[in-house]
């Protein structure tokens, strides 16, 4: 299997309300894409980390196969909630993709 996670923070002009709206759309969108791109198998987000973290969210999915997770990464699906939901609200993102 190979899994692909994300960490992202939120632009710090966000107000706290901003966020939280951000972070429910971000989770929606992502979560939403379940059954939609081929070799999918889980994908969660996140929102409520504790008090000790320093990002704001993390994307948690698993994949049948890295081509399955290049093919995610280009999916029209994934690319209109990664650019409606995600790039215009985050200031920093974090990858680890790894096979087990």
């Amino acid at each position: 299997m190979t899994h692909h996670i994300i960490l992202w923070k939120l632009k710090e002009e966000l107000t706290d309300a901003q966020k939280a709206e951000i972070k429910k759309s971000i989770k929606e969108g992502l979560e939403g894409l379940a059954g939609k791109i081929p070799g999918l198998l889980s994908i969660r987000v996140n929102t409520e980390g504790l008090p000790s973290s320093n990002v704001d969210l993390m994307l948690d999915s698993t994949f049948d196969s890295p081509e399955s997770l290049r093919g995610y990464s280009v999916h029209p699906e994934h690319v209109a909630v990664a650019e409606g939901r995600v790039r215009p609200y985050t200031a920093g993102r974090y990858c680890l993709d790894y096979e087990d």
